[in-house]
C-alpha cells in the first residue's frame, strides 16, 4: 500500500486496470458469458444488445467471451516472454558488464548484431521456423527481447560495480559469482521491475501484430490480434468485430506504459533522496 501511494494518480488507475484485466483472464470460465468457442449460426454477425453485450462475430460467438478469453493468451505470452528475457538478458548482461575487457566485448558484439536486425521481421522467420501457435511465439518473442535486457543491466553493472560496497566485497575476498548474485543484482531489482512493465507491451503488442497478418494463432484458440485480423475484413460493415480487440490492445498497453513511468520515478534511487 506504501508503494501504491507513492504513484502517480495515472499508474495507480493504470494498475486497478490491470488487475481487472489479469482477474477476468484468470477466472474466465466463470465471468465469460460463453465459451470461446460457443457458436450460434442464428446470430451471426449481430450487434451490440442485451444479450452479446458486444456483438457476435461471423460465426455467431460471443465477441465479449471471446475478448475475456483472449486476454488469458494476450497477457501469458507478454508477462512470461517479457519473464524469461529479463532472466536471460540479466545473467547475460551482468556477466558480461562486470567481467569487462575483451569478453564483454565479444559478449557485447553477440549482442548488437541481434539487436541490429529488424525485430519484427526476426519474429516472423522465427514464427515461421519454429511454427505457428503459442509454443512458436513464445520462443521468437523470447529470443528477440533479451537482448535489449542485456545492454540495459550491463550498463547498470558497470555502475555499480565500482561503487564502494563491491570493491570492499572483492577486498574481503568474495568470488564473482557471489559478488554479482549477493551484492550487485539486488541492487537492479527495481530497474528490473520498471523493465518488465514497459517490456510486456511490447511482447503484447508484437504477438498482436503476428495474429493480425495472420501468423499467430490457429483457431479456434484466440487473443487479441487474432480478434482483430477477424474484424478487418468485416470493418466497413461490422466495425464492432475490430473495435472492441483493437480498444483493448489500446488501453493496456497504455497502462503497463503508464505503470511502468510511475513505478520509475518512485524506484528511482535520486528520487528518493
Amino acid at each position: 500500500m506504501k508503494l501504491y501511494s507513492r504513484l502517480s494518480r495515472p499508474a495507480q488507475w493504470s494498475l486497478v486496470f490491470l488487475i481487472v484485466i489479469a482477474s477476468a483472464a484468470l477466472f474466465a470460465p466463470w465471468l465469460a458469458p460463453y465459451s470461446y468457442e460457443t457458436q450460434d449460426l442464428q446470430l451471426t454477425l449481430s450487434s451490440p444488445d442485451t444479450q452479446h453485450w458486444l456483438g457476435t462475430d461471423r460465426l455467431g460467438r460471443d465477441l465479449l467471451s471471446r475478448i475475456i478469453y483472449g486476454a488469458r493468451v494476450s497477457l501469458f505470452i507478454g508477462v512470461f516472454t517479457s519473464l524469461i528475457a529479463i532472466g536471460i538478458g540479466t545473467l547475460y548482461g551482468a556477466w558480461s558488464g562486470y567481467k569487462g575487457g575483451k569478453t564483454d566485448q565479444w559478449m557485447m558484439r553477440i549482442v548488437d548484431v541481434v539487436f541490429s536486425l529488424p525485430d519484427l521481421l526476426l519474429i516472423i522467420l522465427l514464427t515461421v521456423v519454429l511454427g505457428r501457435g503459442i509454443t512458436g511465439i513464445f520462443l521468437a518473442l523470447t529470443m528477440v527481447s533479451w537482448v535489449t535486457v542485456a545492454r540495459i543491466v550491463r550498463g547498470e553493472v558497470l555502475r555499480i560495480k565500482e561503487l564502494p560496497f563491491v570493491e570492499s566485497a572483492r577486498a574481503l575476498g568474495m568470488g564473482q559469482y557471489r559478488i554479482i548474485f549477493r551484492e550487485i543484482l539486488p541492487n537492479t531489482w527495481g530497474l528490473l521491475i520498471v523493465t518488465l512493465t514497459f517490456r510486456t507491451p511490447v511482447a503484447i503488442l508484437a504477438e498482436s501484430t503476428l495474429s493480425f497478418i495472420g501468423l499467430g494463432l490457429a483457431p479456434p484458440f484466440s487473443s487479441w490480434g487474432t480478434l482483430a485480423n477477424d474484424g478487418w475484413t468485416a470493418i466497413k460493415f461490422y466495425p464492432h468485430l475490430i473495435v472492441f480487440p483493437s480498444i483493448m490492445i489500446f488501453l493496456t498497453i497504455l497502462a503497463f506504459n503508464f505503470l511502468g513511468e510511475g513505478l520509475r520515478d518512485v524506484l528511482d534511487p535520486k528520487k528518493r533522496a
